[in-house]
């Protein structure tokens, strides 16, 4: 099995989903080979062969310097129809996602999204992705070679790394030709933990703007008071993650009533998250947030409603006003952790 494993970056930082992506290729036996695109992304070779990659495909030219998907995919193409790769893994994410569509029109193959476990039947991998927001397991092959795979990030595990392990470095040509976009330049959003990759995750939901007892400026309308009690809800919820060092996360009604920036929110038309441990707060537990986060190794739930639905895949559930139990784990997991 010839598998190779895209190793998405950006200036030259990996994700770790990456690192976890070799591991998954590893598990299928036979080679691994590590693709770096990039402009002066040879340190990520080294690095790629520090985490388990036998052979890099290193394409290093200023065309790759920012990440467009036509040059980006028209590259991966091009050595894939040359060299014949059985499998392509790519990281789930925004990026991994569109290069693995694009290569696989080029490659006239398809591609398998999401992907949560793998496993060899002869000379195809079989794979597991969940289906019907994440109530089911569904096993799926590609009959089509190479098999394109995207993998779901915290689900695989992440690699030790061997400092000075080395393999065959090849230098290959970027295939950037006239490609139809530019990159304008970058902006921050916000900074904090990544929601992808953090192992603790606390996110509040539409009841962090019910506090009653909180009075709001005068002058406000109903609306703007109901948004400034949110805010204050989250930043509740924000401190809790503070403590432990995690993302904060949101459900997608906190985010279309306007409480907190659409990158906050999980679910099904949000992001797809793995953490160790995933704290919900205020969120009732609605299918489209559940397809996020139900593979959270723990849930803990804290909700005044014994009924809600986030309470059935939830391990801990305390039922009662978030606005007394947030404030109170903050304090006792600063106690704990002695911040």
């Amino acid at each position: 099995m010839n598998t190779w494993v895209y190793i998405d970056n950006f200036k030259g930082e990996a994700l770790p989903a990456s690192w976890e992506a070799i591991s998954a290729a590893k598990s299928l036996g036979g080679s691994v080979t590590a693709l770096v695109f990039g402009s002066g992304v040879e340190a990520l070779a080294k690095t790629a062969f520090e985490y388990g990659a036998d052979e890099v495909l290193l394409a290093d030219d200023a065309s790759l310097a920012d990440y467009r998907v036509e040059a980006f995919a028209s590259t991966l193409s091009k050595l894939a129809a040359e060299r014949a790769p059985d499998v392509i893994l790519l990281p789930t994410t925004t990026r991994g996602r569109e290069l693995a569509g694009m290569a696989a029109i080029d490659l006239k193959t398809g591609v398998l999204v999401d992907v949560v476990a793998l496993e060899l039947d002869g000379d195809k991998v079989v794979a597991t992705r969940p289906i019907y927001a994440g109530k089911l397991l569904q096993k799926t092959v590609c009959n089509a070679t190479p098999q394109i795979i995207t993998l779901r990030g915290r689900v695989f595990p992440k690699p030790e790394a061997v400092a000075g392990r080395s393999g065959t470095l090849t230098k290959v040509e970027a295939a950037a030709g006239d490609v139809p976009t530019t990159v304008e330049g970058y902006a921050e959003t916000e900074g904090g933990v990544s929601l992808t990759d953090a192992g603790v995750i606390v996110s509040g939901g539409r009841g962090v703007s019910n506090n009653p007892d909180l009075t709001p400026p005068d002058g406000m309308s109903d609306e703007e008071a109901e948004v400034w009690r949110a805010q204050q809800g989250f930043a509740l919820v924000g401190d809790l993650a503070g403590v432990l060092g995690a993302a904060v996360g949101a459900s997608r009604a906190a985010v279309d009533a306007g409480y907190i920036p659409y990158s906050h929110q999980v679910g099904q038309t949000g992001k797809v998250v793995s953490p160790d441990l995933y704290i919900a707060a205020g969120i009732s537990g609605a299918i489209q947030h559940l397809a996020g986060m139900r593979n959270s190794k723990i849930i803990v739930a804290i909700n005044k409603d014994p009924d809600a639905p986030i309470f059935k895949v939830a391990r801990f559930g305390v039922v009662g006003d978030l606005f007394q139990i947030v404030p109170a784990l903050t304090e006792a997991f600063k106690a704990k952790l002695g911040k």
